[in-house]
């Protein structure tokens, strides 16, 4: 198969010579029925088009009937989160040729007199908030974003306020090229009570940096009714988060969250880290929510509920596990990770009583895994604290 994809706008597009000659030489088009619209009027008279449309499986089959290469026709620019990076995964061997068109974040970065050279762009367009999430922790000076209905611009306004990423004004661009094309400068908030036409992107200006401790103080944190100093200190957190060597991990597991604050303090230092934070007690839900909004760590997979009943087979595995909190069943713990776990994934326990520290040891050695680091801590006036981090014996 030979494919060509020819970039288009929001218009009819007024092809150049060389696309006329290519687009009168062929008969086999593909391309959405927004596409079509678009270029019909251009194609030769005995053409066939090829709808892109769910399910991509249909499409792909009538791709691979034709024995003549098929000229597509792709919004903006088809390696931008578009339909060339699809065909590209899809068939890695086939001959594609591309002619892209703007994008639709430099349609509105020109329209606007945005300078680009510090942009970051990011897609929500049918997926999850992950890489905007990431972005945004990052704070990046200027964001583009692809949006879709659901996650459109009042929809990332709220996400923003509600994590306290209020330090961002928004750029909203609608029907961009088309007949109704609009653009607008505004706060977040204004952003979040107003409805865009459903074809628009985002531009997202920083106008400063929100300032977030290193090492969070504790007494920052909603904890426990009652219990208000049943949270990792800040010293051991962020020894802690050393030991889970969280800026080389990609998934993490927390168990025993709490108040989830070495799940949040992790978020932050790494925004790409993928958390999966667990937790008996359902109150504890309702405060790792209430801590991730007072300090911007949005994205963190909380499950509720006994560890030891938890179908851990849909999840990722981890690079990187924290024990926080056992109920003194850490050798079961052990034998329901022992089979999730990669050759390199590192075990961290924070241990006040040696029958826990002793328990670590021997559910180790159980599943060949040894201490590799064993740090004795103690804060203020509590009791000393022991970390200790394992690793496989055959690593």
């Amino acid at each position: 198969m030979t494919f060509h994809i020819i970039g288009i706008g929001n218009k009819a597009p007024n092809f150049n010579k060389e696309q006329l000659q290519i687009i009168l030489k062929h008969h086999i088009f593909s391309g959405g029925k927004r596409h079509y619209e678009l270029v019909k009027h251009s194609l030769p008279e005995n053409h066939q088009w090829i709808y892109i449309q769910s399910p991509m499986s249909e499409v792909y089959k009538t791709y691979e009937k034709v024995e003549a290469p098929i000229i597509i026709f792709a919004s903006g620019n088809p390696l931008f989160y578009g339909f060339a990076n699809t065909l590209k995964n899809k068939y890695p061997n086939t001959e594609i040729i591309i002619e892209p068109y703007f994008s639709a974040i430099q349609l509105l970065a020109n329209a606007t007199n945005t300078n680009s050279n510090q942009l970051q762009t990011v897609s929500v367009h049918g997926r999850t908030w992950k890489t905007f999430d990431v972005s945004i922790i990052q704070q990046n000076k200027l964001i583009g974003v692809l949006t879709d209905q659901e996650k459109n611009p009042a929809a990332i306004a709220k996400r923003m306020i509600d994590y306290g990423y209020t330090n961002y004004d928004i750029i909203v661009g609608e029907d961009i090229e088309g007949d109704n094309e609009k653009f607008h400068e505004l706060s977040l908030y204004e952003a979040a009570k107003k409805e865009f036409h459903p074809l628009n992107c985002v531009l997202l200006k920083k106008k400063n940096h929100r300032v977030i401790d290193f090492g969070i103080k504790d007494k920052d944190f909603a904890g426990l009714q009652n219990r208000p100093k049943m949270i990792t200190k800040m010293p051991i957190r962020l020894l802690t988060l050393h030991l889970l060597e969280i800026l080389n991990s990609s998934v993490f597991w927390d168990i025993g969250f709490c108040t989830g604050s070495i799940s949040i303090e992790a978020k932050l230092k790494n925004p790409e880290v993928e958390i999966i934070a667990f937790e008996k007690r359902k109150e504890c839900k309702a405060i790792l929510n209430e801590n991730q909004k007072r300090f911007g760590a949005p994205g963190i997979q909380a499950i509720i509920g006994d560890f030891l009943e938890q179908d851990l087979n849909k999840l990722p595995r981890p690079d990187t596990i924290f024990i926080g909190g056992h109920g003194g069943k850490l050798e079961d713990f052990f034998l329901k990770i022992q089979s999730f776990l990669k050759p390199t994934t590192t075990i961290i326990i924070n241990a006040v009583k040696e029958n826990s520290i002793q328990q670590f040891k021997r559910s180790c050695a159980n599943i060949e895994y040894k201490i590799i680091t064993e740090h004795i801590i103690t804060v203020d006036a509590h009791n000393p604290i022991t970390l200790l981090k394992a690793k496989s014996i055959k690593n």
